[in-house]
């Protein structure tokens, strides 16, 4: 019987290793996730934002993953990556997503706490009809919204230690709600800084995971040093997200080989190489996350 999401994040979680979360815009972008984890034999998820879905289409994302973790007999998983809404939760949930993420940083406290137990309530109701074991991820902690190279951290993310996570409000926050993962503000920004993110917090990694009990998620881990994002995997994050350094590899690899086959026009053949540029960082990544 394959492992579940919910057990291979136990086993990272006691391993001290992270699986990585990897977001797609395009079917090749899913395919170069797959590959790169297929590789390396490690387990991987396929993070689809609201515009992502959009794009892919949302059921057509999770019948895509499912064939390829049916054909491979593969631990490939997908997740319903910042949701701002309980409509879209409960679409992707509807459409077979093995998680969501509701993400209510922009909230209040208590704002956050009640629109995300809302969505905690429905994906637990589904699995206990359907058997299914959805994961639900909620955010405490602003940190962007922008996955692409910014010039300055974005305004109001909570990069100083007065403004991130506070574990008290953390284990308040995951007693109230109910989610089985718990992203934090932690010096993490989404997207890349020029000129450096900033760095991680890794001692309230580990007081906010003594604190909640749960694995906890590092999001925007593009644009972070390898060093920074061990550390934090040492002390209680089981899941990394990237999608910045992702889509910087795929738009380079595109223009380059656009550049040099100009008079090629069959799509699969000038679009492999950006397809392989991509698969190249999820490779690097998951090799500085999964203990190899």
């Amino acid at each position: 019987m394959p492992l579940s999401l919910r057990e291979h994040v136990a086993l990272a979680r006691k391993d001290k290793t992270a699986i990585g979360h990897f977001n797609a815009s395009t079917i090749d972008g899913i395919w170069a996730i797959a590959d790169a984890a297929a590789k390396l034999s490690l387990p991987v998820i396929v993070g689809v934002s609201e515009g992502e879905r959009d794009y892919i289409g949302v059921r057509q994302a999770a019948a895509l993953v499912q064939s390829i973790r049916e054909e491979r007999d593969a631990p490939i998983f997908l997740d319903a990556d910042h949701t701002y809404s309980f409509e879209r939760v409960k679409e992707a949930v509807d459409a077979g997503f093995d998680a969501v993420i509701f993400d209510g940083a922009q909230l209040s406290l208590a704002e956050n706490i009640e629109a995300t137990k809302k969505c905690v309530e429905y994906v637990r109701s589904v699995s206990q009809r359907t058997g299914l074991d959805v994961l639900v991820e909620g955010e405490l902690g602003f940190i962007g919204t922008s996955s692409k190279v910014l010039d300055a951290v974005p305004a109001g993310a909570a990069v100083t230690e007065a403004e991130m996570t506070k574990p008290a409000d953390a284990l308040k926050f995951v007693r109230e709600t109910g989610v089985d993962l718990l992203a934090p503000a932690v010096g993490n920004v989404h997207g890349v800084i020029r000129g450096g993110d900033p760095a991680l917090d890794v001692k309230r990694v580990k007081e906010i995971a003594e604190a909640v009990g749960l694995p906890l998620v590092l999001h925007g881990a593009s644009g972070n040093t390898a060093e920074d994002v061990r550390k934090t995997v040492a002390n209680g994050v089981a899941i990394v997200h990237v999608n910045t350094e992702l889509r910087i590899a795929y738009r380079a690899g595109l223009i380059k080989s656009l550049s040099e086959n100009q008079d090629e026009v069959a799509p699969y053949k000038y679009l492999k190489p950006a397809k392989l540029s991509m698969q190249k960082v999820v490779e690097e990544k998951l090799k500085t996350i999964g203990g190899l």
